[in-house]
């Protein structure tokens, strides 16, 4: 067995063991198994059977990292990601009052566009010509969004008919406890604990059942029917003009946050070198593009490279195997879908505002000194809770950056990347 995972993986060559690769996919697997507890309470917003999106949470990532480990040999896990789900299920399906089957269309359609725009080679060249600027704007802005949803699932911020939002009741029970939650994943992390959220969960959890606020209905189960949310995307009604904004949302925030994540895990740790390591990056963004549209039609949000992959590399992992163990680990957590069922959503919340203060921590490399670029990184990042929607604070970070760089006479740094978006965008406002 040693000698066919050295050959498959490259072992020697990576300076690593099987017994390193496997604590590392170990290690890797409890940093982000929060995501099949909170993507499933997320998505139900939305209208979806937790239990089938519980299923095909642990599948898609399951089988994305085990793809991830077997084609590109890189040691970096694949799930649903964060904030995108925020975006399907609070302002798609909630907000806009699509069915939940549109915005999974919705989401084909951008993973698709991301795969072509991989297969094509834009990929990189998008990256390249869109400002910095707005791209710290635009993870800093879906932060923002995502620790809005948080405080709102807890209680803690609530609608108002004077202020638009206010303090909710401090003394009830999902206040209380989705505060906690969070203090926990954040003093945790601060320790350098790497399954903060985990253990936020499952206290917050043991907390509510104590309480009665959750009830135990066992531990294993043979895994829910994913029927309901399987194939069931309309990819039709998806494609309706007024959608074109939604669709580039996803494809432009899967573009940037899996890609980014991708080359800031293997770049620090030294594992794209020479010929062979820019073969293993095309192959991963295939994997990663692919994993997206395979997700959409079993019926969970986009996909892609996850951060929590750093804890994995930081205790050794240099190959695909940590990876594999990582989706083996998914698939067979398919079996506990009972234990799921008995997070409450506001155990989930804390994590989300943590994964917000993580995202918006970018804003700190946004060349502040600069209006020119400082202002429009500023529009894109607040216009995305403010205006509730990420499409919206995208469309007027660009816009504004060509207004901006056209009024203070500094047009030549506009290239054309930045003209087609803004027109786009301003067509679709003009239009609709």
């Amino acid at each position: 067995m040693t000698g066919f995972l050295e050959r498959v993986f490259k072992l020697k060559s990576h300076d690593t063991r099987v017994r390193t690769e496997v604590i590392a996919g170990v290690t890797t697997f409890f940093t982000m198994v929060y995501i099949i507890f909170v993507n499933p309470q997320i998505l139900a917003v939305a209208g979806m059977d937790k239990g089938a999106v519980f299923v095909t949470t642990c599948l898609i990532a399951g089988l994305g990292s085990i793809l991830m480990g077997l084609i590109a040999n890189l040691p970096v896990a694949l799930a649903p990601a964060m904030g995108l789900n925020v975006f399907f299920a609070f302002v798609v399906t909630l907000s806009m009052q699509y069915s939940w089957q549109v915005g999974m269309g919705a989401i084909f359609w951008g993973a698709f566009g991301v795969f072509v725009l991989t297969l094509f080679r834009i990929r990189y060249w998008i990256l390249n010509h869109i400002p910095v600027s707005l791209r710290l704007g635009i993870i800093s802005g879906i932060g923002l969004m995502i620790a809005l949803m948080g405080l709102q699932n807890m209680g803690i911020v609530v609608k108002h008919d004077d202020t638009l939002l206010a303090l909710g009741d401090l003394s009830a029970p999902s206040s209380l406890l989705g505060g906690f939650g969070f203090f926990i994943i954040v003093c945790l992390a601060a320790r350098s604990i790497h399954a903060a959220v985990l253990i936020s969960l499952f206290v917050i959890t043991t907390i509510s059942f104590f309480i009665g606020e959750v009830q135990f209905h066992g531990v294993v189960s043979l895994p829910p029917s994913i029927s309901p949310v399987l194939g069931q995307l309309e990819l039709t009604d998806a494609l309706r003009p007024e959608l074109a904004g939604i669709i580039f949302s996803f494809m432009l925030v899967n573009l940037f946050d899996s890609t980014g994540t991708l080359v800031g895990l293997t770049d620090k740790a030294g594992l794209i070198k020479g010929v062979e390591g820019n073969k293993q990056m095309k192959r991963a963004l295939f994997v990663d593009s692919s994993s997206s549209m395979g997700g959409a039609l079993m019926g969970t949000s986009s996909v892609g490279a996850y951060i929590e992959s750093a804890s994995g590399i930081s205790v050794g992992g240099r190959t695909g195997l940590a990876a594999v163990v990582v989706g083996i680990l998914f698939l067979c957590a398919i079996f506990i879908s009972p234990l799921i069922q008995m997070v409450p959503i506001y155990a989930a919340a804390g994590a989300l505002v943590y994964v917000g203060v993580l995202m918006v921590e970018e804003l700190a490399k946004v060349k502040w000194q600069d209006i020119t670029e400082a202002a429009p990184a500023f529009v894109t990042a607040i216009m995305m809770p403010f205006s509730f929607s990420i499409t919206d604070g995208i469309a007027l970070g660009f816009m504004s950056y060509v207004i901006i760089k056209l009024g203070s006479g500094r047009y030549k740094e506009l290239n054309l990347c930045v003209w087609v978006v803004a027109l786009a965008f301003l067509g679709k406002y003009l239009w609709v």
